[in-house]
Order: C-alpha cells, then structure tokens, then sequence
C-alpha cells in the first residue's frame, strides 16, 4: 500500500463506471462489468483505497423498480466485488427523480457527506470517479479530485466538463493513483454554496 493511499476513498459511480450502463437495470443477472473494472477496483483496494458506490437509481420514484429489487442488484455487485478482491465499504442510492429536486440526487453532496460522516473520512480527501456530469460535479463540489470514465473526452450524458483526470476505465484510474507522483497532483476548491 502507499503511504498516501492508507486511509482513502474513492468514490464511485456504478453504471457505465463499473459496470455496463442499461438504462433502468431491474435484474441482477443484467450486472456485467465494464472492460478493466474488475483489475482497476482490485488495484485500488490492494493500494489502500476504501470503495464506495454512489448511485442515482431514479427508476425506483418512476416506479419501474422497487427498492427490495435495488437491494437485490446491490447484493449482487458487493458479491462480484468480493469476488474480484475488492470489496466495497457501502453502497448509497438516490431514489428520486430529478424533478424531485432532493438532496441527495447527484451533483448533489448529501450521499457523499452521509458516507464521509459513517465511514470517518474528509469529503474533500476523496477521489470521484464516474462517466456522467454529475459525477464530476459531485467531486467538484466537495473539492474533491475528479476523474471521468470517458473514451472521447465527454461524458456520457454529452456534456464537457473539466474533470482532474480523463480515463478510458478504472485500470487506467487505478493506474494514475499508484504513480508516486500522484500526490502532487492539483486539488479544485470546493465550489461555493454546494
């Protein structure tokens, strides 16, 4: 483990992050994981890093999955993680639609700051990975390093966002946290009134 990853997390989003995005996923047998997920989580939590999800599911307030459904699919990854050498520290969900206009939809920081408050870490200490807007909004928003999954440099809703880092998958993510130099790596202020 390196001395700078000993007590980190890394945030994460689940579909088109770790595993293949299907739109209102209702089935845990629909969990696949995406090209390099399985290798990059093993590396980062043979590095030291804590893993943890955080997901908006707005399937659930459109009532096209029910939450014992979610727990289900949730069980699931946890297993595949485990089984993958990376187990995960939580998994926290929004259930709301967006026009719910909630706390703790993503970019929104009520999940992140509710999993910093359980698993005793600084928000801003944390790493946030994902493919959408809203994930690096997220991480930007508790000043957070923020790393977008991208193959062409947009994220996956078609929005251009000025994210720390641009990776193809999380090995290369995985990859850019083990380099010794990382840690001289630039932090953005947390953006005012988030």
């Amino acid at each position: 483990m390196t001395a700078g990853a000993r007590g980190r997390v890394v945030i994460l989003d689940r579909d088109g992050t770790i595993v293949i995005d299907r739109g209102y996923l209702d089935d845990p047998a629909g969990l696949q994981f995406l090209p390099g997920a399985e290798q990059g989580l093993r590396r980062l939590h043979q590095q030291g890093y804590r893993l943890v999800v955080i997901t908006n599911q707005s399937g659930i307030g459109r009532g096209l999955l029910t939450v014992q459904r979610l727990e289900e699919i949730h069980g699931r990854l946890a297993e595949m993680l485990d089984r993958a050498g990376a187990p995960l520290e939580g998994i926290y969900y929004c259930p709301h639609r967006p026009e719910d206009d909630c706390a703790c939809r993503k970019p929104k920081a009520k999940l992140l700051r509710d999993a910093a408050a359980a698993l005793g870490f600084d928000p801003a200490s944390a790493i946030v990975i994902g493919d959408k807007r809203s994930d690096v909004e997220l991480g930007q928003s508790v000043g957070a390093l923020t790393m977008l999954v991208s193959q062409n440099g947009a994220t996956s809703d078609g929005a251009r966002i000025d994210a720390g880092y641009v990776v193809r998958d999380l090995l290369e993510a995985a990859r850019i946290l083990e380099d010794p130099s990382f840690e001289a790596a630039p932090r953005r202020p947390a953006a005012p009134g988030r």
